[in-house]
């Protein structure tokens, strides 16, 4: 298998760095033309400019992304780019860390409004283009469109300061279910990555910062490492790819064994 995205169109959200980043760059080494969206221009811009990729076949857009005014323009921009839609990856996430017991912080508000609703109103949107692509066309098999949401481990794994984080994961794995469901018969499909421990520009300073926390990592993981970005951007090929044509509603777990290890502090016995 090849698990081939060549000649596809893909949108990929939060590509200004880390998985997202890695992701767009992979479709577009894989033959796929890709829109860059994020909300950091300036680095965005220079991303691309680092890519082997050219214009026609990499496009930055910039812009706040919980508007659906600014999906709306994204959707636009990548049609007048590229003439159509045929992969939607939300990578677009944020991580915060709360006290669980205090009362006026809105983090829960906040991290529900950036890694679910705006996922689900852009994959609304993109879900039409697509469907409209297939009228259009005439298309009456295989795969119209896929999406692919990333998600955490942190669905199903969590800790006190990650309350509004792990709540979001797992309303975005739910997302992913329900909308693979309402969207199988316009044969879109809908998965989901959970990732664990994946080496980014944050994680690389929290390590500098914290000499325990890769120890402490790794112990946490069966498999017994960090993992670099590229091996969650494998798995969104696949997932984009018609090798996966028979998969939908999946959440795909990244994590190196993290969300099947019972986290243990001492020995019970």
């Amino acid at each position: 298998m090849t698990f081939s995205v060549a000649g596809k169109t893909a949108i990929v959200t939060g590509a200004a760095n880390g998985v997202g980043l890695a992701i767009a760059r992979r479709f577009v080494d894989a033959g796929a033309n890709v829109m860059f969206a994020d909300m950091d221009e300036a680095r965005l811009k220079d991303e691309i400019g680092k890519s082997d990729a050219d214009a026609s076949t990499a496009r930055a857009f910039a812009g706040d992304l919980r508007e659906k005014l600014t999906q709306a323009n994204l959707l636009s921009a990548t049609i007048d780019a590229f003439d159509r839609v045929d992969i939607l990856v939300n990578g677009s996430r944020q991580v915060m860390f709360s006290d669980p017991l205090d009362r006026d912080d809105d983090s829960v508000d906040t991290l529900l409004q950036q890694n679910l609703l705006a996922n689900l109103r852009l994959s609304q949107l993109v879900a039409k283009r697509m469907i409209a692509q297939a009228e259009e066309s005439g298309e009456e098999e295989g795969t119209v469109g896929a999406i692919v949401n990333l998600s955490s481990v942190a669905g199903q794994r969590t800790r006190p300061d990650l309350l509004a984080y792990s709540v979001s994961c797992a309303a975005l794995d739910q997302l992913t279910r329900s909308l693979a469901v309402a969207l199988a018969p316009h044969r879109i499909r809908v998965n989901a990555i959970a990732f664990g421990s994946v080496m980014s520009a944050s994680l690389r300073q929290a390590l500098r910062d914290d000499s325990d926390l890769r120890d402490a990592i790794t112990t946490a993981t069966p498999l017994g490492r960090i993992a670099p970005p590229g091996e969650v951007a494998d798995a969104a090929q696949f997932l984009a790819s018609d090798s996966a044509g028979f998969i939908t509603g999946e959440i795909l777990r990244v994590d190196g064994g993290r969300s099947i290890l019972d986290a243990v502090v001492a020995s019970a016995h």
